[in-house]
Order: structure tokens, then sequence, then C-alpha cells
């Protein structure tokens, strides 16, 4: 164990992070360059635009594309001022006092995470949650690298503070917490993924909304990029998970009904979860068995029997994220098909009388959501017959698009963070608009198909 520890010690990665540094400047000097030439060209083109547009409107078809859009975008331009408002209106829960806080099981599920997992376990025991309160469970679920091993190397440092359990084979993150669930003796279960750091007082913060507000069933912590040193695209990341969790789930919050607890780091109330167990670990779709998507589906139970979702953003998790492409898009294949299936699941409840308070923003959440996924395909044939017939009008508009609708996420990641790395939401917004483009039409089409995809990538698995 010794020569295996030694083997994985953490290496110096400060050349790398100078090489990166260089990378980082060049691209982001790259794709400004390339949104003022757009912005140029779009201003010199203007008569062409507006020949274009009349040549849209001039049949039944483009008339009534221009029309849907136009409404559609009407809808989400309002949907972002009372996002924006729902915003200013959102508070994280004070942290509790230590007899106010009820007693936790923390669950941390691990497949091939090697060394990370030990790290993982080390930042949870190193948390100011009342000891005598915590239940901190590690289950290997059947890896074939050095993960347990690790987790061994854990329980040696830890002893009595740790409980670790083997999956006799790999059977997914849903089995995985699903015994923990079944193991656990604590009136509120937190999952963090394998491969996150916590911060010292996030579990404490985590729970503090279930701890004041019966109505509370789950919380969603606040996760940030841990990898976000050593590669473009970790950089990118960093700045779209401070919109998507401190802007989006703040909001969502204010409306008591985030859509989505992260796997990286959640907390739920026990009878929630066991009101929902059997349902959530034998669920499928389209006759198969659904193992992917855990989280959102158990908020989505959640929600369903009428409790309030939360967001804290005083509760951190930093996790890794895909280093590369094809992790990366692998990822939001994945998270892709959750949403598709998720959103199937909630449109048959959503408008029913399932909770008795207001129901108004969950179900605007809901069509939000929806909206995106249903229009997909109309936008990505407009897109594909507009690069085709006017490539040079294509470019010049989506890049000014780019420009106007990335320059809110530079704005709010500047302000709360880094200047410098704030213009990452433009870089991030010509890689998403350019080169992911397709995942969610392919995500719908491929709904019913299983598997993790980033289960065999070394270091690049996230959930």
């Amino acid at each position: 164990m010794k020569n295996t520890l030694s083997k994985l010690t953490p290496l110096n990665f400060s050349k790398k992070e100078n090489n990166s540094s260089l990378w980082s400047t060049f691209v982001i000097v790259c794709t400004f360059l390339l949104i003022i030439d757009a912005i140029y060209l779009f201003f010199i083109l203007q008569n062409d635009f507006y020949e274009f547009n009349i040549e849209r409107t001039s049949n039944v078809f483009g008339l009534t594309f221009m029309t849907i859009a136009g409404a559609l975008l009407v809808f989400k331009a309002g949907f972002f001022i009372y996002t924006l408002y729902k915003y200013f209106c959102y508070k994280p829960v004070a942290s509790v006092s230590d007899d106010k806080l009820p007693t936790c099981t923390v669950i941390v599920p691990a497949y091939n995470e090697g060394k990370q997992v030990y790290d993982t376990l080390m930042s949870l025991a190193k948390s100011d949650y009342p000891k005598q309160k915590l239940q901190l469970l590690a289950i290997d679920d059947g890896s074939k690298d050095n993960t347990w091993p690790w987790i061994i190397e854990a329980k040696k440092v830890l002893g009595d503070g740790l409980s670790i359990f083997r999956q006799p084979e790999n059977k997914g993150k849903r089995h995985a917490l699903y015994r923990g669930f079944n193991e656990g003796t604590g009136e509120i279960f937190i999952t963090v993924d394998s491969d996150s750091i916590v911060k010292k007082d996030t579990l404490r913060n985590l729970v503090s909304p279930l701890a004041t507000n019966e109505k509370c069933g789950a919380v969603a912590g606040n996760i940030r990029v841990l990898n976000n040193k050593k590669a473009l695209l970790p950089k990118m990341l960093d700045v779209s998970f401070v919109l998507s969790f401190e802007f989006v789930r703040s909001a969502e919050s204010s409306l008591n009904s985030v859509l989505c607890t992260p796997g990286a780091l959640a907390a739920y109330r026990r009878d929630a979860v066991f009101a929902c167990l059997p349902e959530w670990i034998n669920q499928t779709f389209m006759g198969k068995p659904s193992d992917i998507g855990e989280d959102r589906a158990m908020t989505n139970m959640i929600l369903r029997q009428g409790y309030h979702v939360l967001f804290q953003k005083n509760a951190y998790a930093y996790t890794n994220v895909p280093e590369k492409y094809s992790g990366l898009y692998k990822m939001f294949i994945r998270w892709g098909r959750s949403n598709v299936r998720e959103n199937i699941a909630m449109s048959k409840y959503v408008f029913t009388n399932f909770k008795e308070e207001s129901k108004f923003g969950t179900r605007l959440l809901f069509l939000s959501q929806s909206l995106e996924i249903i229009m997909c395909y109309p936008f990505l044939i407009f897109m594909l017959l507009f690069v085709v017939t006017h490539p040079l009008l294509f470019v010049s508009s989506t890049l000014f698009s780019v420009f106007i609708l990335s320059t809110f996420p530079v704005i709010f990641y500047a302000k709360k963070y880094d200047i410098s790395e704030s213009l990452w939401a433009y870089t991030y917004s010509v890689l998403y608009t350019f080169g992911l483009f397709w995942i969610t039409p392919y995500a719908i089409a491929t709904a019913n198909k299983s598997g993790w995809l980033t289960r065999e990538l070394p270091k690049q698995k996230i959930t």
C-alpha cells in the first residue's frame, strides 16, 4: 500500500499551469477578435439582414417560424426579468447552532476514483459539523482500480468516524446510493461525489434549511470547479457553473422549486427519501432501468410530494469536470437525456394539485425548460438552412448574439469573483454555440439509451 500511495502523490503542476495560462490568454484574445470581427460584419451587412428578413417572412413557413420565434423570445425575455427579480429576493439560510442541527448521514459513492476519494473523505471529516451527529459512509461500487485501498486507508485514519462498504459488482451510482440510504441512520441524508472537496462549514450550511423549515425536503449545494487551473474547459465551466448555481438556482430557490439537486452536493430529508425510494430505485424509461439522472429523479419525486427544494449559496463543493471535449459532450449528453426523461415525468404531475400552496413557480420553471427542449429541432433546422444559404450572415449574427447574451454572465461572475476569469463566459458561449449545439437534439433522439458514458474515462467523471 505504501508503494501505491507514493506513486499517487500529487505532482508539481507549475509548468503545466504556466502553459495553461499562455493558452488561456491566447484563446481569450482569439475569441475577442472573432467577436469584434462579427460585430463589424453585422453592422456592415445590415442591408443584407434586412433583405434576408423580408425573404424569411415572404412565405407561410418563414412567417410561422418568425412568429413562433418572436413569441418565444418575448417569453424568454420576460422570464429572464422575472428570474432576475427572484434572484434579488434570494437569501441563503444562516447556519443554525449545534443544538438545532439534526443528525445526518453523508454518503460518498465511488467508482474508479483512485486517490481522489481519500481526499474527499478527509475534507468531509474536517467539517465543523458536530461529530456525534455525523455518520460518514463510503461505498465502493465495484471499482476496478485502487479506489478500495484508498477507502481502507481513509478508514485507518478516521476509525469509527467512517463506515465503509463494497458492492460485490458495479451496479451504478443509483444502487450505491440506495445502499447508503438503507445503511444510514441520520435524519438527513447528504450525498457527495467522490471527486468533490467541501469547505469546513459546507455541511452545516447545507443542512440548516432542513433544520429550520419543515416544508423543505431537499437542498442543493453550490458547485464550483476543482480542476479549473489545469485546462481550458474547466475554466469555462467554472464561469458557467457560477451562473447556473448562484443565479439560476438562487431564483429557483426563491420559488421553492430548485429543479435539480446536484449529485456533487445535496441534502435530503429522510422521510422524503423513503417515501419515494422504492419508485426511485426501480425507475424505468421506455421499459429500461434508469441508470442515469438519479439526482434529478430524486429531486422530481420530492417536489411531487409537495416539499420545498431550496439552494444554499453558502454551502460549497469543488468538483472535477472533464478536461477534454470527448468527456464534456458525453457529460452533457447524459444530463440532456436526464432532462428529457424527468421533464416527461414532471409533466404528469406539475399541472395537478400536487401541493396546497402556489404552484405558479414550479409550473413556470417547467414550461421554460420544456420550451427549450421542444424548440431545439426547429431552431436546429433553421440554423442549418441559414448556414448553407447565408454563411457570412449566419456567422456574424450568431457571434453578435453570443456577445450580447454572454455579457450578463461576464458581469455576474466579475462582480462576484474575478474580472479576468469572467471573460471565459464569451469563450464558453462560442464553444457551446458551434461545438455543442447538437447535444439537446441528440439527447432527445437517444433518450431511451442508458449508460454513464464517462465512467471509464480517468479523471473525467462528474455527476
